[in-house]
């Protein structure tokens, strides 16, 4: 039965800690999956989040430590010691240790390697920490099984008995030569119907996907997905092997990724949480709105320029927030499908062939739109010439904020800067303002003011 956290059991628990009840607290514990654990963590307070962490294995503290928010996991490693943050540092992969290291503040870091009693592991995480954030090598494990191309299947056999103790999963077997440069990978059911006395050498298959440390993991998790992999190895410039990543890395690479990307794309320009600090939300929230009020603000003064035109048509005033939402909508749609395709590397073929695509496009849904718009002038009673201008400027509005909402991602891309930003404030608010300019431009040509 799937474990349920009730508002009951965190009262309980709460009481059995302000007893200082370790007895009780382990015997329910204990035995919970670490993700329920952690849920159970982020519930109390962090100083009732610490005592438990103290309380309990490391085998289940050191994995819940890895689901909790970020937040709360500094929140709670600033309340442990040098000597109990090594502890729980002992049960886990060298990447998730270096996670945790890296949350510490320099002074602290250095303490926590110098009390870790596994002079391996503390080399891991110093060779890890040294790598940048966003590429293979931060993201990588140094736990994994290799074998040598010379050993023989006994041999090998024995070998990857030691080494498995050392890997959670053993998701593949990779061939090096002798000095560590990846040779290929293992397959199980090879290994298991060759000879004893056969060479790794004769059954290893040569053809293996990797990456290299300095691969960005944008890239990292688009070969994974491409070509279906649940663990990828990291070699360095020459070709030696250095560590291995896993699904598990790559899926909350993405969620993190995506949570980034959908912050930007609403206007939020830091990642933020919702029971963030109202200081914080501000400056994440601000910057776009305060762009959200100039463009506005330019909207203004371009309909105060055809004032003439207001007076003469006072009706071209009511339609001023369709033309306005059509091309904000229209360009936040064409946006969304070319930072998808970005993502995705699905983006392919020349610019031209894009830009007749859009145009193709915008022309067959404004056209449709268009006619809308002159059918309801028409049942409304509304002067025919005026239909003609409100329909021909959201045509033209549509065509151009899909060719802005095309190409500002793929511009933003090539110069190195997310695409994501494309998709919201921005996108809307550049298109208000150049679908305000048009209908007004458009209408003094056909309505002559």
């Amino acid at each position: 039965m799937q474990f349920q956290l009730t508002s009951e059991f965190i009262e309980h628990i709460e009481q059995l800690i302000s007893k200082k009840d370790g007895k009780a607290l382990r015997a329910l514990l204990n035995d919970l999956h670490f993700a329920d654990v952690a849920e159970l963590l982020e519930e109390l307070s962090f100083d009732e989040a610490t005592y438990l962490i103290n309380l309990l294995e490391s085998r289940i503290t050191s994995e819940a430590l890895m689901e909790l928010d970020d937040d709360v996991r500094e929140k709670i490693l600033d309340r442990l010691s040098p000597n109990q943050i090594a502890r729980e540092l002992l049960e886990m992969d060298t990447d998730d240790a270096a996670d945790i290291v890296a949350e510490l503040d320099d002074e602290m870091q250095q303490r926590v390697i110098d009390t870790i009693g596994d002079d391996e592991l503390a080399a891991d995480i110093v060779e890890l920490l040294k790598y940048d954030e966003d590429t293979a090598g931060a993201l990588m494990a140094k736990e994994l099984v290799q074998v040598k191309e010379t050993w023989t299947v006994a041999g090998c056999v024995r070998e990857m008995r030691r080494q498995a103790k050392n890997v959670t999963r053993v998701h593949s077997i990779y061939v090096t030569d002798k000095e560590g440069k990846l040779k290929g990978r293992l397959s199980l059911k090879d290994l298991l119907t060759a000879s004893e006395k056969t060479h790794i050498s004769e059954v290893y298959i040569p053809k293996v996907d990797y990456v290299t440390v300095h691969t960005d993991n944008e890239e990292v998790a688009r070969i994974m997905q491409k070509y279906d992999l649940e663990a990828i190895p990291v070699v360095n410039e020459e070709g030696i092997l250095m560590g291995r990543i896993t699904i598990d890395d790559i899926v909350d690479f993405i969620k993190d990724e995506a949570e980034k990307d959908y912050q930007l794309a609403a206007g939020i320009s830091q990642d933020v949480e919702a029971d963030d600090s109202i200081l914080r939300l501000t400056k994440a929230r601000l910057p776009w709105l305060v762009l959200g009020l100039f463009g506005g603000l330019g909207s203004v003064y371009i309909m105060q320029g055809f004032d003439e035109a207001l007076s003469r048509f006072p009706i071209l005033f009511f339609f001023t927030p369709l033309i306005a939402a059509m091309a904000g909508n229209v360009g936040v749609q064409s946006s969304a499908i070319i930072v998808q395709g970005l993502a995705n590397d699905n983006v392919k073929g020349s610019l031209f062939h894009r830009l007749l695509k859009e145009v193709g496009l915008a022309l067959i849904n404004g056209i449709a739109l268009a006619l809308l718009v002159m059918i309801f002038g028409f049942l409304v009673g509304q002067n025919h010439l005026v239909s003609i201008t409100i329909a021909v400027s959201m045509l033209s509005v549509i065509i151009v904020a899909a060719l802005v909402g095309t190409f500002v991602p793929i511009i933003l891309n090539k110069r190195g800067i997310d695409p994501a930003i494309a998709t919201g404030p921005f996108i809307t608010t550049s298109n208000d303002i150049f679908g305000i300019f048009l209908f007004f431009y458009i209408s003094k040509i056909i309505l002559g003011f």
